[in-house]
């Protein structure tokens, strides 16, 4: 019987001479924190603002997280009857669901309560939009390509799980406003065909409003929603550190490196100061703006039918689809009484469809489209080098189509106040946007396309004839001219180190056939990169500035001859 014996045994061992390096000691020869450190630590990010996006929704649900901590402390989420006995005295002995009582309590009697009412709504919608903006960002740049898809689809699962963390938290205090939400999305979940009733039930407790929607809604608000988020954060960022983070061109940049910084220290320290920062200007909003003034509302009454209201704009978009939807087209109506063995089952498609399918057409593209561009391009490498939105104009062009696609019913959540504001009628505001709803996005579409190639040719004309420096010159010959300047080695390399992809036509499989699958993706092919502007190539670029060199010799020999007498500005 042999035994192994380490040979750190006999090594001498580090002894700290401070408490705090003891107790750390302590805790890294038990979790090896100092390796931790030392992988994560020397991790490098490149430098560039638009990163920020994602630090910012970081950041917000991290106040989200100590704000809404100290929310629970107060807030009661029960829907029993009470009567008012707090500080705001229009409100005195009204009758209110405890809901609504102590979001009143937290406001008025709380010390600092408003405030963090106020911090946490603020966050919210910061945290929202910096989800979308930064999905923008991944999405026009190109960000989303092998191997980042799964965390493409994190991402679109993070912007489904923030507009629904936003949506319970906001129908919480059970106000006239938060209980309208609640009722449009009551009768969408009716509209669905023979459950619809039954899930209504359930979900809120009986017949709307029910007497449990609130306390139901508070457990996703709190814990089964929050905890989702954070495990998807999790996994984005163990991604990031697993892929390695992508850079925009530029010299020495390529999809074999990353330039930048490393995480320790510099990066550690920005991020802390950049964290203060978003707290303060959350708080400052706070302080200044007030947001969901729920005493301006009342307790939420079923039977009156309030005018002016408006959801928080990351749900608006659905609460639009479902204005501009008609209940009639011409002679064919958008609901129809079906009758059953067991009765008679309405469905209500003026309430289904605009509910469902604008939401259903967004998020199937969203998180499809990875793999919709890969099959179209045939390119699986790896890509860390992240393209210009102009270089890419037919994907530029489908997320600005989408984007307008969104703001056309975003814009129609509000065409009430639309109409009231600028005193024009209702019927013609929902006209023009519904009209906007088809054919918006194909002018997005056309006109994004054509400005990102107009973008590309200008490009390529600075490389070849360099960049203008409004230096203006006259020859004897009368000619006015304006001096041109090369780019410097940086800006050439950014505007011509991009892959310019071309129209890859349908290839035939072993026995030689062209199968349909393969002609369905040569036509987006064709639809994707028949648009094409090439950049510039090194021989296109020698030989302008040879005619470039020719020509100024041209103009100097001009100008001698003429004794100098011409006009320079």
């Amino acid at each position: 019987m042999s035994t192994a014996t380490s040979s750190k045994v006999n090594e001498p061992t580090f002894t700290p001479s401070t408490k705090a390096g003891r107790i750390t000691d302590f805790v890294d020869q038990r979790v090896g924190g100092s390796g931790i450190l030392k992988e994560f630590g020397r991790k490098v990010f490149p430098d560039h603002w638009t990163f920020m996006f994602g630090e910012v929704a970081l950041y917000s649900f991290i106040i989200l997280l100590l704000s809404g901590t100290f929310l629970t402390f107060f807030f009661d989420a029960s829907m029993a009857e009470t009567h008012y006995q707090g500080s705001y005295v229009p409100m005195k002995g009204l009758d209110m669901s405890v809901a609504y009582n102590s979001s009143l309590n937290i406001s008025f009697d709380i010390r600092g309560g408003l405030f963090i009412r106020q911090v946490h709504h603020w966050a919210a919608l910061l945290f929202v939009a910096s989800v979308a903006v930064h999905m923008l960002r991944v999405f026009f740049t190109g960000a989303f390509r092998k191997p980042r898809e799964l965390n493409w689809i994190v991402g679109g699962t993070l912007v489904i799980l923030s507009m629904a963390a936003g949506f319970t938290g906001y129908s919480l205090p059970d106000d006239l406003l938060s209980g309208n939400g609640l009722r449009i999305i009551d009768g969408v979940i009716k509209s669905i065909p023979i459950v619809g009733s039954y899930i209504s039930f359930f979900l809120f407790g009986g017949e709307f409003p029910g007497s449990a929607i609130i306390g139901r809604l508070y457990v996703l608000h709190i814990l089964l929603i929050p905890a989702i988020i954070l495990l998807m954060i999790v996994i984005h960022l163990f991604m990031v550190v697993v892929h390695k983070h992508t850079q925009y061109p530029g010299p020495g940049r390529n999809d074999g490196n990353v330039v930048g910084y490393p995480l320790g220290p510099v990066y550690a320290a920005k991020a802390g100061g950049f964290f203060f920062i978003v707290f303060g200007i959350v708080a400052l909003m706070a302080a200044f703006f007030t947001i969901n003034p729920i005493w301006n509302y009342g307790p939420y009454d079923p039977s009156p039918v309030s005018a002016g209201t408006q959801p928080d704009w990351y749900i608006g978009w659905v609460d639009g689809a479902l204005r501009l939807m008609p209940g009639w087209l011409w002679d064919f109506p958008f609901e129809w009484h079906i009758p059953f063995p067991w009765g008679t089952n309405t469905l209500t498609l003026n309430v289904l469809l605009p509910a469902l399918v604008p939401a259903g057409i967004v998020f199937t593209v969203l998180f499809t489209y990875p793999w919709i561009e890969r099959w179209i391009t045939k390119d699986d490498r790896e890509h860390h080098v992240l393209d210009r939105p102009r270089n890419a104009p037919t994907r530029t062009a489908i997320g600005m189509a989408g984007f307008t696609f969104y703001c056309v019913m975003w814009a129609a959540a509000s065409s009430d106040l639309i109409a009231t504001h600028f005193h024009v009628s209702l019927n013609d505001v929902t006209y023009w946007l519904r009209t906007l709803f088809f054919i918006g996005p194909i002018i997005a579409f056309q006109v994004t396309k054509r400005i990102a190639l107009a973008l590309q040719r200008k490009d390529r004309e600075i490389v070849l004839h360099g960049r203008e420096t409004g230096r203006i010159i006259r020859l004897p010959h009368g000619e006015y001219k304006e001096k041109h300047a090369q780019l410097d080695q940086y800006k050439m390399y950014r505007l011509v180190s991009f892959d310019s992809k071309q129209v890859l036509p349908g290839e035939p499989n072993k026995k030689g056939i062209v199968v349909r699958k393969e002609k369905r993706r040569a036509k987006f092919s064709r639809f994707f990169f028949e648009d094409r502007v090439a950049p510039v190539t090194p021989s296109e670029h020698r030989a302008a500035l040879e005619h470039a060199a020719h020509e100024d010799h041209a103009d100097h020999e001009a100008l001698e001859a003429a004794g100098d007498k011409s006009l320079t500005h």
